[in-house]
């Protein structure tokens, strides 16, 4: 997919995020500084919602001045009261566009938010997505299927893992010598670069670019 970043910007403000992380915010790290060193423009973080506490992406968010909500599953009794936890915090901020940044617990969202809420997917989906896989589980995944290639995808979030359209995606080639770490820094740098240039793009053209990849969805 074409990303050229949009001469025609139809944003009228700073396009809002709020990031969903559960560890250590490398993805939120990433946006951080991208944002601040001006290559990610027309875009601010107004809010980190993590389902852990003690993880250094908290911190990192704190550090950052970025106002942070810890919401942790184990403190509802059931998935759909801390589902209904997360949607209320989201509802507060008003995020326009919601980003999943390493967020391993599962939210069952609202239609509202399907087209407003992206992850990105350390494989080629549709192949080796699903539950559990994620980390190093999908390096091994791919090397063990022994696919010619590999890389990340961005897609909208939906009630299925790793299911929503797909937004865009990056590839690199498995080599034979290939180990999950060695394919796993391939991977997490086409993602530093993949994850920003969507949302540079969404900045540019206005969020309902995304409800066009729900339109034209096969």
């Amino acid at each position: 997919m074409n990303l050229t970043r949009s001469t025609n910007s139809v944003q009228s403000r700073p396009m809002r995020l709020v990031v969903l992380i559960s560890g250590a915010g490398t993805t939120l790290a990433n946006l951080i500084d991208r944002i601040r060193d001006g290559r990610l423009v027309g875009v601010r973080i107004d809010g980190v919602i993590s389902s852990r506490a003690a993880v250094a992406g908290v911190e990192l968010a704190r550090t950052a001045g970025i106002p942070v909500t810890v919401i942790r599953p184990k403190d509802y009794a059931t998935s759909a009261q801390w589902s209904s936890a997360v949607t209320a915090c989201l509802d507060e901020i008003a995020p326009d566009v919601v980003v999943m940044a390493g967020f391993l617990a599962r939210w069952d969202l609202p239609g509202r938010y399907q087209r407003r809420t992206l992850n990105i997917h350390p494989a080629l989906l549709p192949d080796f997505g699903g539950a559990g896989m994620y980390g190093r589980r999908v390096h091994e995944a791919v090397l063990r299927a022994g696919a010619p290639e590999s890389g990340c995808t961005v897609h909208l979030v939906d009630e299925i893992y790793d299911h929503g359209p797909i937004v865009a995606q990056a590839r690199t080639a498995v080599t034979p010598d290939d180990t999950s770490e060695s394919l796993a820094a391939r991977v997490q740098a086409l993602e530093r670069d993949l994850y920003p240039s969507v949302l540079q793009r969404i900045a540019d053209e206005g969020v309902a670019w995304l409800d066009r990849k729900f339109e034209t969805r096969t």
